[in-house]
């Protein structure tokens, strides 16, 4: 049998602020899961300048699958053909190092999935932008 504790008012103040804390830091764990992710498939995509350059694009679209079916056993769904060729178009579309590592620090791996297909650079660097300083969720298409 559990002794019941007798109850203490807590000052309203000290749980909202270890409530803060708390949010805090889950955002914070939040955001640097999803900037590894997104820094993991941004690598990942590198596989076709690194790998599959100056190759006859029936052997890369076959080193694509191999890796995929390799890459789902081990790791998921995350990692179909089909998200394999979304990371090499993400590495395609955002090439430039420093913009991308400024980038996934504040925005999420479902904003450059909608970003991707976007053809104008401007285009893109616009919703980029508005994601991050209006902290939009979506884009609204």
């Amino acid at each position: 049998m559990t002794k019941e504790l007798p109850h203490i008012p807590l000052d309203p103040e000290l749980v909202n602020e270890i409530k803060t804390i708390v949010h805090q830091g889950r955002q914070q764990v939040a955001q640097a899961i999803n900037a590894g992710l997104t820094a993991t498939y941004w690598q990942i995509g590198r596989i076709n300048e690194d790998i599959l350059q100056n190759k006859r694009a029936g052997y890369g679209e076959q080193v694509v699958k191999n890796l995929s079916v390799q890459l789902v056993e081990d790791f998921g769904n995350g990692f179909s053909n089909k998200n394999l060729r979304r990371m090499m178009q993400f590495y395609e579309v955002f090439s430039d190092f420093q913009i991308v590592a400024t980038l996934w620090r504040q925005l999420s791996w479902s904003h450059f999935k909608i970003l991707i297909p976007l053809k104008s650079e401007l285009e893109r660097d616009f919703y980029a932008q508005m994601c991050r300083l209006e902290k939009w969720s979506e884009i609204i298409k």
